[in-house]
């Protein structure tokens, strides 16, 4: 993790200022705010219950003033009667080759566990905005634009007199928007203690004896054990007494597709202290998770590079709340990211791509080339069969309302 995110991490955890932090995969890209500064045009936050918005009542952020409006009356006016939803799966040929580089690395004893995922193209009529307030998560996240000009000075400033100094280098300059409903607890700290959720085995609900066949499959099992001793492992760097206080519980998640099984563990240790002075360091010996990349990590993330090729940005990031000596935070898994470009016009029912530097041509007006991606992935052993786990990444792709 870059040291500039580390040492703001640091600083605000140690003034005791509630804070919110978005970290991405590589651990080279941050957004952080004071929850106190946080512009909802720019992010929108819902961690438990804890957050800059209510179902009932949306605030939304106009020419620096606060207006509150109803989050039903706005959805009415769309009259969104129903919800339009299809993915463009992956060819299986083309996973296939991602699986089989994955697959010849675990058989050479390079990795023990590879996450694999994919970026697989979407379509909805339901802007990230529309997914974020229907969304049912435990973690919510939209994250869409940089700050203006005006609230850029501001900050600055305010930094500077503080000498508090987050680069604005440590946010992508054309960060691409997105919405994350993630159902897996990345760490909590609590009393003193570092807990951890790591989330492996997967099974639609329906099936018969689900649970049962769950809990009974070798290859899950494995997966899950190799994860809970990296965790330990993790977090044996910044705690003492670690523990797996429980090992191997079913959670249930709802999607507009049925319900799925995954299973999780939770494991503990005791941190000093003075850890709020180090919480940057905490965090970086755990990341990038576990769950998300396999064992051992450095080589598999190696691997990951390889097989997948593409650029994972913020997906399988972090995001948290820090207040008050107590963090709340998860992975970013269940992800959904949007690309626009403003080169499609149209006019009469015809199209011109022609378009450059957003002029539109005489009598035409703008419309955004809009496209919606869906990241997925899951974990690949030596017991991994490819066309399950092609399966099992579909599945995956899903909206949790």
């Amino acid at each position: 993790m870059k040291q500039e995110i580390i040492d703001k991490i640091n600083q605000l955890a140690s003034q005791d200022e509630p804070f919110l932090f978005v970290i991405n995969y590589q651990g080279d890209k941050a957004f952080i705010r004071l929850l106190s500064d946080i512009n909802p045009e720019e992010c929108l936050f819902d961690f438990e219950g804890r957050g800059n918005f209510s179902h009932a009542r949306k605030e939304t952020w106009k020419e620096g003033t606060w207006k509150e409006e109803t989050w039903k009356k706005e959805t009415s006016e769309k009259k969104i009667s129903e919800t339009t939803w299809q993915i463009e799966p992956p060819l299986y040929e083309d996973y296939k080759r991602s699986f089989n580089i994955v697959k010849s690395n675990i058989m050479a004893g390079n990795s023990y566990l590879t996450n694999l995922t994919c970026r697989v193209p979407v379509s909805c009529n339901l802007s990230l905005e529309e997914i974020f307030h229907r969304a049912k998560g435990k973690y919510k996240l939209l994250l869409r634009r940089k700050r203006t000009q005006a609230e850029d000075k501001d900050h600055l400033k305010e930094e500077a007199q503080n000498k508090a100094h987050l680069k604005e280098e440590n946010i992508e300059e054309n960060l691409t928007p997105f919405v994350c409903f993630s159902p897996e607890t990345f760490v909590r700290i609590k009393g003193g203690r570092i807990y951890s959720y790591p989330m492996k085995g997967t099974l639609d609900a329906s099936l018969p004896n689900a649970e049962k066949q769950l809990m009974e499959d070798r290859k899950e099992a494995a997966e899950h054990a190799t994860i809970v001793d990296l965790i330990r492992n993790d977090l044996s760097r910044v705690a003492e007494d670690v523990r797996v206080d429980k090992y191997r519980y079913i959670d249930v998640l709802h999607t507009n597709k049925g319900d799925i099984l995954q299973t999780s563990s939770e494991i503990s240790g005791r941190l000093p202290e003075d850890y709020p002075h180090h919480l940057g360091e905490i965090l970086e010996a755990q990341l990038p998770a576990g769950s998300i990349t396999g064992a051992p990590k450095d080589k598999t993330m190696q691997i990951i590079q390889e097989a997948e090729g593409y650029d994972r940005g913020f997906y399988t990031g972090i995001m948290g709340i820090y207040d008050q000596g107590e963090l709340n935070s998860a992975v970013m898994i269940r992800f959904i990211e949007e690309e626009t470009s403003p080169v499609d016009f149209e006019t009469d029912g015809e199209k011109n791509f022609k378009a450059k530097e957003g002029k539109a041509s005489e009598g035409k007006e703008p419309k955004a080339n809009r496209k919606l991606y869906f990241k997925a992935g899951g974990g690949i052993t030596s017991k991994s069969d490819c066309r399950k786990e092609y399966e099992e990444v579909i599945q995956k792709i899903y909206l949790p309302f």
